[in-house]
């Protein structure tokens, strides 16, 4: 078996503004696999500032793995637990290798065509007008659940926005999400989780930054909206250490990123142990490009979640991969008759 990585940089059709600043370009790796004639391709995808392997030595150990591909996909994994990104590339190169077409990783009714996935529509930060045109532009692609970034603009601004979606629409009609991506300041979080309760929020991201544990336990305890963790999983790698988390915490949502959690095992064990404490979960992109997205989309649908996933991100780039994934009225499809065109040198 053969093996390399290359790099490809993605960039956004417009700037895409989060609590950590504006996005215009993210960095991705591919892990291409040929054996017998067959090749395979997985996605590592980091977020600058935000994923555990955000490091100096991330594309040495790209090459290790290529070096050291013969050790398999189990072992590998086991020796990449402080890369999750890597270990979810090498999780997709290798399924994707094995399988009789390089993109149908989990053959499903959603591989088919026959069924799809319910999602979230995102809304990015940005000013109020900018803000106000985007859920409009949800509410009339047909999204029923809206994911609004907040924190990068003043609240009251935000609860405007947020008002407006429940002026005309019931939380029946349209299902509000929030992400404050830890904007919130510990001594104001649960006055701001109080005044967001009264529009009807299905739950909040990350309200406070990562790493108060104690506090955020507070907070989940306290809360009138469901409160789901997404960056406090990020850098919890043992199965202890996980449940240690969510034993102290006790969220009521866990969001899960296989490319910043360990990927498709990674992810399994926080479902298993979301379960155990009865703590809902859904799962979400992390930016990835289409063949990413294709991935988390087919291991999604395999865990049969009725709640709305967090995949809507394939439009986001002007040198995506053409797919045949696709929005339409609020679920993602993926349509068997269109082609993939991946242009990536050696795949």
């Amino acid at each position: 078996m053969k093996a390399a990585y290359k790099k490809y940089i993605l960039d956004f059709k417009r700037p895409s503004g989060t609590s950590r600043g504006i996005l215009t370009q993210k960095e991705t790796w591919f892990i291409i696999l040929e054996q017998d004639g067959k090749k395979g391709i997985g996605e590592c995808g980091i977020l600058r500032g935000l994923s555990a392997d955000d490091r100096s030595d991330y594309e040495e150990k790209l090459q290790w793995v290529c070096e050291n591909i013969h050790l398999g996909k189990d072992k590998l994994w086991e020796s990449l637990l402080e890369f999750p990104s890597i270990q979810f590339g090498v999780e997709m190169a290798f399924l994707s290798l094995e399988a009789q077409n390089p993109f149908i990783l989990f053959p499903s009714p959603f591989t088919t065509g026959e069924k799809a996935i319910p999602i979230n529509g995102l809304v990015w930060m940005g000013d109020e007008a900018f803000m106000k045109q985007q859920i409009q532009e949800k509410i009339d692609q047909g999204f029923h659940c809206i994911k609004m970034k907040i924190g990068a603009i003043d609240f009251e601004k935000e609860m405007k926005l947020l008002a407006f979606i429940r002026e005309n629409f019931s939380s029946d009609q349209i299902e509000i999400r929030v992400d404050a991506n830890g904007a919130f300041a510990p001594n104001e979080a649960l006055q701001k989780l109080e005044r967001l309760s009264t529009l009807a929020i299905h739950s909040i991201e990350q309200p406070i930054a990562k790493n108060q544990i104690d506090l955020m336990a507070e907070l989940c305890l306290n809360t009138q909206i469901p409160i789901a963790l997404d960056e406090e999983l990020i850098s919890v790698f043992s199965v202890v250490e996980k449940e240690a988390l969510l034993q102290k915490i006790r969220p009521q949502y866990i969001i899960l990123k296989p490319s910043f959690i360990g990927g498709i095992r990674g992810t399994d064990e926080w479902i298993t142990l979301a379960e155990k404490y009865k703590i809902g979960w859904w799962i979400t992109s992390a930016l990835e490009s289409n063949i990413g997205l294709n991935a988390i989309a087919q291991y999604t649908f395999t865990k049969n979640s009725l709640l709305p996933q967090g995949l809507g991100t394939g439009a986001l780039y002007t040198n995506n991969f053409e797919s045949p994934l696709e929005v339409k009225n609020g679920n993602l499809h993926y349509i068997p008759t269109k082609d993939w065109i991946v242009t990536i040198t050696g795949f």
